[in-house]
């Protein structure tokens, strides 16, 4: 494989979350590296954080690991213990089932990176910490639930 041209790899925005929840990662944005470098086994992602940006939902994996470093500016890291700044070079790993949550926050005046490298599960299950909300992603298709089981329809506007 030849080297990646990162300036030549598109630009991901928005989310696969359903309404209300897309609106609230606005500013995120990804470069999808371990697809451009045609990997299968584990995904490899630079999410840019603009200012006032957040990651996702805080959540935690059923069935991936998950590994952040951040690259860029700093970010806070929020988990059920509370809040961690992270800088340039800190790392933190979130293994499979864990249930202590996390996401990032931007909340500085310029841009955040950081690059994270997960496991590719054949069905994974995430789960938001902070809503009633769970999404099942099995042969690359999301499908939102609540906590309870019962399917998610998003609120109509």
């Amino acid at each position: 494989m030849a080297k990646i041209d990162t300036a030549k790899v598109p630009v991901k925005t928005g989310s696969i979350y359903p309404s209300p929840y897309a609106a609230m990662v606005a500013g995120r944005s990804s470069l999808r590296l371990g697809d451009a470098a045609g990997l299968t086994q584990f995904g490899v992602n630079l999410v840019m954080l603009e200012p006032g940006a957040m990651s996702s939902l805080r959540h935690w994996h059923l069935n991936e690991d998950e590994f952040v470093m951040v690259t860029e500016g700093e970010c806070v890291m929020v988990q059920d213990e509370g809040e961690t700044l992270m800088r340039v070079g800190d790392c933190a790993g979130f293994p499979a089932g864990s249930s202590n949550g996390h996401h990032f926050f931007n909340r500085t005046d310029r841009r955040a990176s950081f690059l994270v490298i997960g496991s590719k599960a054949p069905r994974e299950v995430a789960t938001y910490s902070d809503h009633d909300l769970v999404v099942t992603i099995e042969a690359g298709k999301a499908s939102f639930t609540h906590k309870d089981g019962t399917p998610y329809v998003p609120p109509v506007a």
